[in-house]
């Protein structure tokens, strides 16, 4: 088991070894009605089908339960179902029941239906199981017993790299018909040569070819996603798909392919693993489009879907009615090995929504403004559920884009109950008619249907927000973090307005007289001018919008008519269109509007995160020297959910989250410092201006290409394509061995050192003496700093120790793509460029040896004193590990030879990472920090741990200098003082195999 978080408790024993009916290889979830449940008398069966059972939760706790929210119930019913006495207690089940007065003040267990890795937190955990066999074996115990206990997906999301953009723009059919004025791309020769090439005006063709005669809504459109024929748009006939897509797969199938075989060899020998191969979609879209059951059904029984995943954005099938949230790499291999995730049963917030949003306000809009508002409101660490009239008023599309970004305002999920909404969304996407039914039935048997047309009592929440959905107004975020709106009507006057700041996160402190400076610069044979805002990147990233349609869909009708009006953008923007999944694909094809992205550069360049995790090709040499040469403020706008500085191009400072119809018209104006109402975005052939009001799509546009073109065999032939693979994969050979052949000359997987010193039984706590400060942090340190996701630098310590291997730099990959090398992710860690090190006083990945006084790369620094047996801390602010769950945000520290961390406050995730790999986490005194205390940093700290460490004890730590002052252990719950007692969740899960 593993916490998610807990109030200060007695302290208890150590979590006892399972009885002897508790098999390693089990999971409650897989047995429903075992013999050992207390609850057994509540099976029923529904409709009198005796193939169909159920527990009926309502008739345990009665009006209790009627006003339990949603969210709670689902919890209780997991409770109920996995009761054994041993993990899942009956007094487990009655403290959930009693919600309203236990929340916040006990633990409970979840046990999750299933498990969703995506490659890049997910290879690390294959990784780790891979070695836990080994150890397991070492110690004289059974390798072929370490498998996951539940369904595990693994999706191959994170590794594409955009090396090629806009090389297929050519390509695309001419939006004003004829003949193509440049050659035709090839098709790639891994592919089956079956395409035709695009039509330009053929006797075959089933509509005019001609400029004036378009006729692209003159019949019905083929189904289509990637991997089947595109249709050309005018004529209906077969095109090469976009060769950046081609190409792309091409390079990520050859740069990964020991990671591939790693995961095909995990599919094979691991029971209850899936892998989605590359080029099919992103984890938490495969997730909600594929992967989602809503309601489960195993040996009869039904119960609800539930999920915990290494993505942090596994939030988003909270808008199916499916509780799930992110959580780190090692915990979920405790779920995968059968323990269920222990967390304080925790306050629901409901947020009420009523009202319609602004036709100009899209789905983001409505997701930052709720971000915002729940920010504001303080519910980090809590659930939040959605309720009222606004509610029936969002689509499901609506409701996942709101509840995949409820890591951004920090609450642990985002619950829209099912309702007929729900239903009919899931009847579109193709969901078996007698499915639904038996769903639906059991869903309002067991009262976990929400309906606004029959009256009823609202549950009981811990507090209410509410929110006006007509008062949210089109906002952007940025420069730097999400959190950070800005009305569009505003966007000119902020911009200049951060141009003046002092640096920080709303400043660049640009002298005033250099604010107006251009920077004249040639590209391409035409000259440019640059100047502070100037857009160099623009992606419409479908991460957090490929669940809605009206967003992309939008963009894409933007597009058409900003095309049409003869607006085009500067060549040298790095533009990119990187769909979440063939969904996304299918209806900007089928609606006509893809051929007028590509048109403006917005080509597809593959199917994975790109963009958001900082694998944007390098800008332009002219334009990366112009930046420089100017000193500008160059700017990125993005679709995605994520802007923290430096993550896109370490010369792009300003980072704007936009929608995907305001990135492309940010692109097509070529600067962020303009203002839409009153500035045009461009002039057409005919020297008249065009404004964003004359591009912008109608609601009633949107609509109708939704209702045309969004419909189920979308879904349908999404489906099929998963189910019969990629090619390329399936001819990907891995071996079958019991214990992987680990090759010592990969650079990619390498077998951890985690086990190195594993012995049968945990030692007793050992104190930390004299240990040296690594860093010296302040507030807000992300997981991009600490361990980043993105390029490889050739001057770092990864690059060396590559380089020492015979790679050269276009070999090195990203840190992401090697996170099954535990050599390269330590020397990874704190390696990011934005680090600041109050050491050295400026952004870089340095920190200084203390006892020789040298700055040196962080991982030389750490490497010295491990060699002089000098343990280590870090000191840092509020908000230590902001960002994205990654567990080599605590591994690479653990490697580094660091001991503690010493923080004002955490996020919540990653401290539970810090403790899942034997790190402590201390915190200051409520007031206090490292200033406060007068500490220095360069100081020596000891602290000794009770054996008898409970949740919540204050320590006492002691300096070199004399000084003494106090601090929190951070555990918030008993299971988390057991996992460290182990020296982390991989020991503790691995002894219990022996």
């Amino acid at each position: 088991m593993f916490g998610v978080g807990s109030a200060p408790t007695a302290p208890s024993p150590s979590l006892p070894r399972p009885p002897p009916h508790v098999q390693l290889i089990w999971s409650p979830a897989m047995d429903p009605a075992r013999p050992e449940c207390p609850f057994q008398y509540l099976i029923e069966i529904l409709n009198d089908n005796p193939e169909k059972k159920f527990y009926n939760i309502p008739k345990l706790g009665g009006t209790k339960y009627d006003i339990l929210p949603y969210s709670i119930r689902v919890l209780l019913e997991t409770a109920v179902r996995n009761c054994d006495g041993f993990l899942v207690k009956k007094e487990d089940a009655m403290n959930i029941l009693d919600w309203k007065t236990k929340q916040n003040n006990v633990e409970v267990p979840f046990y999750p239906a299933r498990v969703l890795l995506q490659d890049f937190t997910g290879i690390p955990a294959m990784v780790d199981f891979a070695a836990m066999r080994e150890a397991v074996k070492n110690l004289g115990g059974d390798p072929m017993k370490v498998h996951p206990a539940c369904p595990t997906d693994l999706t191959v999301d994170h590794s594409l790299q955009i090396d090629f953009s806009k090389c297929a723009i050519q390509n695309a059919p001419n939006p004003g018909g004829g003949d193509l004025q440049r050659p035709l791309a090839k098709v790639s020769p891994l592919r089956v040569q079956s395409r035709k090439v695009p039509c330009r005006g053929q006797t075959v063709c089933k509509g005019p070819c001609d400029a004036g005669e378009s006729s692209r809504n003159s019949g019905k459109f083929s189904a289509q996603i990637e991997n089947t024929p595109i249709l050309c748009p005018f004529h209906l006939q077969p095109v090469p798909e976009p060769e950046t897509v081609l190409k792309n797969q091409e390079v990520e199938f050859g740069r990964n392919r020991e990671r591939l075989q790693f995961f095909k060899w995990g599919s094979k020998v691991f029971r209850n693993v899936a892998v989605i191969p590359p080029g099919t979609g992103m984890a938490h879209q495969m997730n909600l489009e594929y992967l989602s059951r809503v309601v489960f059904e195993v040996k009869d029984f039904l119960y609800p879907d539930s999920v915990v995943g290494t993505d942090s954005h596994t939030t988003m099938v909270n808008g199916l009615g499916i509780l799930g949230w992110g959580v780190g790499g090692i915990e979920t291999e405790a779920v995968m090995l059968g323990l269920p995730v222990a967390l304080t049963l925790p306050e629901v917030v409901g947020c009420e929504l009523t009202g319609l949003a602004s036709p100009l306000a899209t789905s983001i809009d409505v997701v930052l403004s709720i971000t915002k508002q729940l920010r504001q409101a303080g519910v980090a660490g809590k659930f939040v559920e959605f309720f009222g009239t606004g509610v029936s008023q969002l689509s499901v599309a609506d409701r996942t884009t709101i509840a995949n970004m409820c890591p951004e305002y920090g609450a642990i999920l985002s619950f829209f109950p099912v309702d007929n909404v729900t239903l009919k969304h899931l009847k579109h996407t193709g969901f078996d008619k007698a499915k639904l039914e038996s769903m639906e039935e059991y869903l309002k048997a067991v009262k976990l249907f929400r309906n606004d047309q029959i009256s009823s009592a609202e549950p009981e929440y811990t507090q209410i927000i509410q929110i006006d959905l007509s008062s949210i107004t089109p906002y952007v975020s940025g420069p730097k973090r999400p959190q950070d709106r800005v009305a569009i009507t505003d966007m000119k006057s902020d911009f200049q307005a951060c141009l003046n700041e002092k640096i920080g996160f709303k400043g660049f402190q640009i002298a005033t007289e250099k604010q107006n400076d251009i920077v004249p610069v040639e590209y391409e044979g035409n000259e440019y001018r640059l100047s502070h805002g100037s857009v160099v990147i623009a992606a419409v990233i479908s991460c957090t919008n490929n669940c809605n349609p009206s967003v992309m869909l939008a963009a894409g009708l933007l597009a058409r008519k900003a095309v049409e009006a003869g607006l085009m953008v500067k060549p040298y923007i790095r533009t990119s269109l990187s769909p979440g999944s063939g969904m996304v694909t299918h209806y900007l094809s089928s609606s006509g509007v893809l051929p007028y992205l590509s048109k403006l550069g917005f080509e597809v360049v593959g199917y994975g995160c790109s963009t958001c995790v900082g694998n944007t090709a390098p800008l332009p040499e002219a334009i990366r020297n112009a930046i420089k040469q100017g000193d500008l403020v160059a700017c990125g706008v993005l679709s995605g959910n994520k802007n923290f500085e430096g993550r896109l191009c370490d010369c792009v400072r300003a980072n704007y989250l936009a929608s995907p119809p305001l990135v492309v018209a940010y692109a097509i104006a070529g600067t962020v410092n303009i203002d839409f109402q009153t500035e045009p975005l461009g002039i057409d052939p005919n020297g008249k201006n065009i404004y964003l009001h004359d591009v912008w799509p109608t609601r009633e546009e949107l609509q109708q290409v939704e209702e045309e073109y969004v419909i189920s065999s979308m879904f349908k032939e999404l489906k099929e394509k998963m189910e019969k693979g990629n090619k390329r994969w399936n001819f990907l050979e891995a071996p079958e061995s019991v214990l992987f052949p680990w090759d010592l000359k990969s650079t990619y997987i390498r077998c951890p050192s985690f086990f190195d010193k594993l012995a049968k039984e945990p030692v007793s706590l050992q104190p930390i003496e004299n240990a040296q400060v690594l860093l010296y942090l302040g507030d807000s340190v992300t997981t991009d700093h600490i361990s980043p996701a993105g390029s490889i630098a050739r001057n770092s310590a990864a690059a060396k120790y590559l380089t020492n291997k015979g790679l050269t730099p276009r070999e090195f990959n990203s840190y992401g793509a090697r996170r099954g090398n535990d050599a390269v992710m330590t020397r990874g860690t704190f390696a990011n460029m934005k680090l600041l090190n109050k050491f050295i006083g400026k952004p870089a990945p340095k920190t200084v040896h203390f006892p020789s006084g040298q700055t040196l790369d962080v991982f030389e620094a750490a490497e010295l004193y491990q060699k002089e047996g000098i343990p280590l801390i870090i000191l840092a602010g509020k908000k230590y590990g902001l960002g994205n769950s990654r567990d080599w945000t605590a591994k690479g520290p653990f490697l580094l030879g660091v001991k503690a961390v010493i923080a004002e406050s955490y996020e919540k995730i990653h401290k539970g990472h810090l403790i899942g790999i034997g790190i402590a986490p201390l915190q200051f005194l409520p007031g206090e920090n490292a200033n406060v205390l007068g500490l220095t940093g360069k100081e020596q700290f000891s602290v000794s741990f009770p054996q008898e460490l409970f949740p919540g004890i204050t320590l006492d730590i002691k300096t070199n200098t004399g000084k003494v002052f106090r601090v929190i252990a951070s555990f918030e719950n008993n299971v988390e003082t057991t996992i460290y007692k182990h020296g982390g969740i991989l020991n503790y899960v691995a002894r219990r195999f022996l």
